[in-house]
């Protein structure tokens, strides 16, 4: 595996994870995890992510409203970067806090409590990681957006139907 570093990062669609990290002079950095590389960015998680939604034309802000309006869920939302590419991501902490790092929902294969209220996940290519968040809270995240994956997946089938004149107004 590759390591390089960089300035800045775009999330794509084989991004797997967004790791906090701090640089020796305490500074947010960044290990972005991909299936065949990995990056250490010079920007925090949450401002990565927010870089994300903003070149599809959102914001981490506007992501976080879109959840509460689907499904309800007002604290540490997962969010959508890009529906269509099946980019969803959740955070491990409140991503005002700067320990939050972001975990990608698909390529989530098993969770296993870790140590000391770490949580180990392994990613659908046999990668693992351990972050220092709960095992209950990581299978809290990962069911939440599960839920508002299918609320959001379903809102964009109906309205694809409804264009196709297949279904009737899915507004009413």
């Amino acid at each position: 595996m590759e390591n390089y570093y960089f300035t800045s990062h775009e999330i794509t669609p084989v991004t797997m994870a967004i790791l906090s990290l701090r640089d020796v002079n305490g500074d947010a950095v960044t290990r972005v995890i991909e299936e065949d590389a990995e990056y250490v960015v010079d920007h925090s998680p949450t401002k990565i992510i927010d870089n994300a939604c903003r070149f599809f034309g959102s914001s981490l802000k506007g992501r976080q409203d879109g959840t509460r309006d689907i499904s309800g869920i007002t604290h540490k939302a997962p969010i959508s970067i890009d529906p269509s590419s099946g980019m969803y991501f959740f955070p491990t902490t409140s991503p005002s806090n700067r320990r939050c790092s972001w975990i990608a929902h698909s390529y989530i294969d098993k969770i296993r409590k870790a140590a000391d209220r770490h949580t180990e996940i392994q990613f659908t290519n046999g990668r693992k990681i351990i972050i220092a968040t709960s095992y209950g809270s990581i299978m809290n995240q990962l069911q939440r957006t599960a839920q508002f994956r299918y609320l959001l997946d379903h809102r964009i089938r109906l309205f694809q139907q409804y264009q196709t004149g297949a279904v009737g107004d899915p507004s009413q």
